[in-house]
């Protein structure tokens, strides 16, 4: 596997993850039961942890990312 082909897939797996992460742990004004400030969407997060939740994005990616280059690196 070629530098720039690892890096294309790496970034594309990283991409997918993070769709899928993002909506893990994302509560509205009126879940938490706190006062929506004017303006603001009534589906806005309250704290989306982006942080966290691309540190989660890149720890998953670079398993899957590894399991993937096992499996092109190792195969037949």
């Amino acid at each position: 596997m070629t530098l720039p082909f690892a890096i294309a897939i790496f970034y594309t797996i990283w991409w997918v993850v993070l769709f899928a992460v993002l909506p893990f742990g994302v509560r509205s004004h009126l879940e938490t039961g706190a006062e929506r400030p004017p303006g603001t969407d009534a589906g806005a997060p309250v704290a989306p942890r982006l942080g966290v939740k691309l540190m989660a994005t890149t720890a998953i990616t670079a398993v899957i990312f590894a399991a993937v280059y096992a499996f092109v690196a190792f195969e037949g």
